[in-house]
């Protein structure tokens, strides 16, 4: 198979990126490293996938680059690039994530009309669905974003199904809920937990902590993204990727206490706009359709996570399995 992997420097693109060439594919990376967090980050999720001779890395901005070619020399296309976080798409960032969201998705799929066999697969978010409904969110649940960037990632669905209806594309939307795990985001919550206990400084929670996420490690949603990319015939064409088990801040912080071995301090802030209180997946669909069993236990996966960070803070970014 040739992949085309859109954000591939990115937190899951990367670690999609790898699979998949591990795997025995082609892979072909497009990203632009936008400014949303550092350079050098991104760069090193790269370091070793530069090493395969079937990959080859494109810098190219999607929201105007030309992708014809890429598009028409490949069979499936994972789109994960994008502008990601909450609490920074409210104000002036706002431009970047209609632009890198919304736009950039419109070329992907406009260029997708001269090869309607490829299959593609978008990455959107839980944050489309805004304040959960009781006994966790269905792919029927009303869809309700609360911050500017939930706006934007069900504009890029609204995109995908209308391709997908008018020009009778190939496109499975995946609805992804918190995902964690090595190389996340400087601004995502475990990275910065973890970074926090490692320094011993405050802990900051947004709100009271009791809130709860649907956490989802990072290894099982490339393990749901690649099977919607592969498998033949798909009835559903969207999914919720989550890892199940909705579990609250408070409890997130006894596992780091438990991980670095001490207490940590934690100071409460208030609730950050467009913050939902809970999140939790019903993923029957998904594991029906693409056989998705979440593998990662979220005590196992943060204490990767924290490998991941002790060996990016000493200066050895080492290839860690996931």
């Amino acid at each position: 198979m040739r992949a085309l992997v859109t954000g591939c420097a990115g937190f899951i693109g990367s670690h999609l990126t790898e699979t998949l060439l591990d795997a025995g594919h082609a892979v072909v990376g497009i990203d632009c490293f936008n400014d949303n967090y550092g350079r050098e980050q991104k760069l090193t999720n790269l370091r070793h996938v530069r090493e395969w001779t079937n990959f080859e890395f494109v810098p190219i901005d999607l929201s105007q680059g030309d992708l014809l070619s890429f598009v028409q020399s490949t069979d499936v296309i994972f789109h994960l690039a994008a502008e990601p976080g909450v609490r920074s798409s409210w104000g002036a960032r706002y431009e970047r994530y209609v632009r890198n969201n919304v736009l950039a998705t419109q070329h992907v799929l406009e260029a997708c009309r001269t090869a309607p066999d490829v299959r593609i697969v978008f990455a959107s978010s839980s944050s489309v669905y805004g304040d959960m409904e009781a006994g966790g969110s269905s792919e029927d649940a009303p869809t309700r974003p609360i911050s500017p960037y939930g706006q934007t990632k069900l504009s890029a669905e609204h995109l995908c199904n209308l391709y997908r209806r008018e020009c009778d594309l190939d496109i499975v939307c995946l609805r992804y809920f918190t995902v964690f795990g090595p190389r996340q985001r400087p601004d995502m919550a475990f990275h910065k937990f973890l970074r926090a206990a490692l320094s011993d400084t405050p802990i900051e929670i947004f709100g009271d902590g009791r809130q709860t996420r649907d956490f989802t490690y990072v290894a099982d949603v490339v393990a749901a993204t690649i099977a919607a990319g592969v498998t033949p015939e798909l009835d559903e064409r969207l999914l919720n990727i989550g890892g199940g088990s909705p579990t609250s801040l408070l409890r997130v912080l006894e596992i780091v206490e438990e991980l670095v071995e001490k207490r940590v301090e934690v100071e409460y802030l208030e609730r950050g706009e467009g913050e939902v209180r809970d999140t939790w997946a019903q993923t029957a669909r998904a594991r029906d359709a693409l056989g998705f069993l979440p593998q990662t236990t979220l005590q196992r996966g943060l204490g990767a996570e924290l490998d991941w960070l002790v060996a990016l803070l000493e200066g050895r970014p080492e290839r860690l399995a996931v």
